[in-house]
């Protein structure tokens, strides 16, 4: 039986490399994909044990995309201990990626940002509310949802900004002090984060 299961897994690669192969597309119908290729062979090598799932199995389709772009744009914005936006309808959304602000309105492209410290915007016709968040991602989907997953975030209204200035001048100078790369690089960590804080504040 060990024997077989061996031989199973030396063929995996030649089974998924002539398999079709599937593609992260919108059409796909609404029902549980499964590996049909993977499971034949399963059962011509091990006949008398149900297949393992995999991680196909689990795998929903992509909502289609709209056939017209929605007036408002869906977000969903989440921190590990509490949802601070969930499926809320906005008119524009302002993330601090990594490679700098981008702006995300209904009917945006596909994509994943790194996020960075730094100030997220929701914005909903006049009101405008922002939040510091110190990293995460963003998920930018086709139908116009985008899921915002951070680290941390605070109302920027809620931050004290002589904190802010006694936080930077500590790390700063634990930073000209540190004598180890840890020390180095969590004083480093501490500078960006504030001068960020600093920069959204004055900003």
């Amino acid at each position: 039986m060990f024997r077989q299961a061996t031989r199973l897994v030396a063929m995996l690669p030649r089974i998924i490399l002539s398999g079709r192969i599937r593609t992260f597309s919108s059409d796909l119908p609404a029902a549980e994909m499964a590996d049909r290729n993977f499971v034949e062979a399963w059962k011509k090598v091990v006949p008398n044990l149900e297949p393992p799932k995999t991680p196909l199995s689990f795998m929903k389709p992509r909502p289609p995309p709209p056939s017209s772009i929605p007036p408002k744009l869906t977000v969903n914005f989440v921190l590990p201990c509490a949802s601070e936006l969930s499926a809320k309808e906005v008119d524009m959304l302002i993330i601090p990626a990594t490679a700098g602000q981008m702006g995300v309105l209904p009917g945006h492209l596909s994509t994943i940002a790194e996020l960075r410290p730094g100030v997220l915007s929701v914005h909903e016709g006049n009101e405008v509310r922002k939040y510091f968040i110190s990293s995460g991602f963003a998920f930018i989907h086709a139908n116009s949802v985008a899921d915002v997953v951070t680290v941390e975030a605070v109302p920027l209204d809620r931050i004290d900004g002589s904190l802010v200035q006694k936080g930077l001048a500590e790390f700063s100078q634990k930073l000209s002090l540190a004598s180890t790369d840890m020390e180095k690089a969590e004083a480093q960590i501490g500078v960006d984060v504030h001068s960020a804080l600093n920069a959204a504040l004055s900003g």
